[in-house]
This record gives structure tokens, sequence and C-alpha cells, in this order.
């Protein structure tokens, strides 16, 4: 629950593409619409060469539930989210909707997404 909590944070607080990348492991795996992004350096490259001003971009979110392995190294956690983006003509576009993530813990000890 604390790194869900950290990561929503980072995401508020750097933006949506340097907290993303923070918390991804590098076999992080995400499914965007109908695309899947496959590595932590691919996610990158997706932020790069997006046209999307991740400026005008609000993501926040909040787990409901949240499960750990009993071998202690995966976890999933659930909840809801709300996207929001400033569009062209300067209105503020929101959708909602559920996110589901699974975590990996590192050979460091910390925990890093590996699926979203």
């Amino acid at each position: 629950m604390d790194t869900e909590k950290a990561f929503e944070e980072s995401v508020h607080e750097l933006g949506l593409e340097k907290g993303f990348l923070a918390f991804a492991a590098d076999d992080a795996v995400l499914l965007r619409g109908d695309n899947i992004i496959v590595g932590k350096a691919a996610l990158a490259e997706s932020y790069a060469n997006s046209h999307t001003d991740f400026s005008k971009v609000k993501l926040r979110w909040t787990p409901d539930f949240v499960d750990v392995a009993t071998s202690g190294d995966l976890a999933y956690t659930y909840g809801k989210y709300k996207y929001t983006v400033i569009d062209s003509s300067g209105n503020e576009q929101s959708q909602e909707g559920y996110f589901h993530t699974v975590w990996k813990r590192q050979a460091d000890g910390t925990w890093k997404f590996v699926w979203d």
C-alpha cells in the first residue's frame, strides 16, 4: 500500500512520465488502449515520442485493495483513477476508471511495477 501511494505521489509531484519511469521495472509491461508497451526503455521512448503535453495532465488514483503473495515477492493492487487533461481550448476533460497494477519485489528490496 505504501509503494502504491508513493507511486501516485511521485506522478503528482514529478509528472506522469517521470513518475511512471521511477516505479517501472526494467521488464514492465503497460497496456494503453489497444497497445502494449514492453520494457522500461520502450516506455521512456513512448513518452518521448508522444504528442501529449504532460504538463497539462493530472492523474490521481487510490488503491482500494492490495494483496501480497505469501512468498513476499509479488503483489497486486486495484482501485479507481481519474485522468484529467487541459485540452487545446483550455477546457478540462476528465476520465475515470479502474486500474490494476502488478508489483514485483526487486533484488534491492524495492517494489517496481511489472504490469499496469
